[in-house]
């Protein structure tokens, strides 16, 4: 016989709890204006509150006698009670990953604010903490795995037969996991040993981009035509790549001109240097302008050199500079487009060539 009093107060408990998590939904949500952690622990932390809160009530009021004496009915309540543990373990572990992330999503938020030289080292520490929050929550997932495997009676006896093979046993996962299990260090020693961090720029396999996302077994890059490029995090710890931000997000942009000898390198540096000034991409720091060769084909290598702020800037800024040189010297000089000379006997001679059409 069911017990008629235990129903309207189960009903009345799980009610209750949502509506005071509710309220203190709405409390977090109005201080969450001000305070982040408060927006933070809505947004990651509504729901799993609230499964937690039924299952709580629900454990607090559900009992032996709670479906009647009989033993079938109290068998039954048993198995009620020993799933809402398990729902109860897995809703709280549920509830403690939420809110790590809440609390470490305040730190990256101030993190991500951090600009200038200070910058690189906050990358290295939002990769940090992106990468531990990940082993936190693996290891609050095992652990809960764990509880509630052993909470049947069966995996209590069984446990001591497997203690007694773990270490064939793991001698064996740790063999087929081998390539897991290296990737997962591959990109603790990355993140710590501060060779890769996230937004950093970087050139692998001669594609041009910057890392999005680094976990402990694959890293994505974002390519600068929004491509992602997905490697294994051991392919950096394996084969070399360049990290153009290694120290710093200051980056050297390079232009290569060919043109005649007749060029003049002093007003065309002149030149350069005023377009320079009023650009706002080059961070007023380096520039030249020199011959750096002399080609085969008979035309003189120019190579100009200015610095910006980052990759981009730089990019941008490498296109605006050989946009320019391009121009000017078509305008202003040109007679030093590249040109190519025929030597033959004439002119060995001294007989300058002339077009056939001039005679007619």
């Amino acid at each position: 016989m069911q017990s008629p009093a235990g129903w309207p107060i189960l009903a009345i408990a799980v009610i209750g709890s949502v509506l005071l998590v509710e309220v203190v939904r709405r409390v977090l949500n109005r201080v969450g204006r001000k305070w982040a952690l408060a927006r933070h622990l809505v947004e990651h932390c509504t729901w799993a509150a609230f499964a937690v809160a039924v299952v709580v009530a629900c454990n607090l009021v559900v009992g032996p006698g709670m479906l009647g004496p009989s033993r079938a009915e109290r068998g039954l309540a048993a198995s009620i009670e020993h799933a809402l543990g398990l729902v109860t373990i897995a809703a709280v572990t549920w509830l403690i990953v939420q809110a790590t992330y809440a609390l470490t999503d305040v730190v990256l938020d101030r993190l991500v604010q951090v600009e200038g030289e200070r910058n690189r080292r906050a990358r290295r520490i939002m990769t940090q903490i992106a990468l531990v929050r990940r082993i936190a929550s693996a290891a609050f997932i095992v652990i809960a795995l764990g509880a509630m495997l052993f909470s049947f009676p069966q995996m209590r006896a069984l446990g001591a037969g497997l203690l007694a093979s773990a270490g064939i046993a793991g001698a064996i996962v740790g063999i087929a996991a081998q390539p897991t299990i290296g990737n997962a260090l591959a990109g603790l020693q990355l993140a710590f040993s501060d060779a890769l961090r996230l937004e950093d720029v970087v050139v692998v396999e001669k594609e041009w981009g910057r890392i999005e996302e680094l976990t402990l077994t694959y890293v994505v890059l974002r390519l600068w035509d929004e491509r992602r490029l997905v490697l294994p995090v051991s392919y950096f710890t394996q084969n070399p790549f360049e990290n153009w931000t290694r120290h710093g997000s200051r980056v050297l942009a390079v232009v290569f001109l060919r043109v005649d000898w007749s060029v003049p390198v002093p007003k065309l540096r002149e030149a350069l240097y005023a377009f320079l000034q009023d650009n706002p991409l080059w961070d007023q720091k380096d520039w030249t302008l020199q011959v750096t060769d002399v080609l085969p084909n008979g035309l003189v290598e120019l190579r100009a050199l200015m610095s910006a702020a980052d990759s981009p800037s730089s990019w941008d800024l490498k296109c605006d500079v050989r946009e320019f040189l391009v121009e000017h010297v078509r305008e202003n000089y040109p007679d030093a487009l590249p040109r190519f000379r025929v030597d033959t006997p004439e002119t060995h001679a001294g007989m300058h060539w002339t077009d056939d059409r001039d005679r007619r």
